[in-house]
């Protein structure tokens, strides 16, 4: 479970990066898209930061 946990931050960057993929290659005029990735990418960020710390 810890490794699991250890790794959930950069699990969420990469869900960021496939949604900014899906944005760029549907050539959507939308920003909920960008929106979304990069609240998922922050969030993500901090939770690699958070987590490890807490773990270590």
């Amino acid at each position: 479970m810890k490794t699991l946990l250890k790794f959930l931050g950069p699990i969420l960057i990469l869900i960021g990066v496939i949604i900014l993929s899906v944005y760029f290659f549907t050539g959507s005029s939308s920003n909920t898209y960008l929106a979304s990735a990069g609240i998922i990418m922050v969030v993500g960020f901090f939770a690699h930061i958070l987590i490890n710390r807490k773990i270590q």
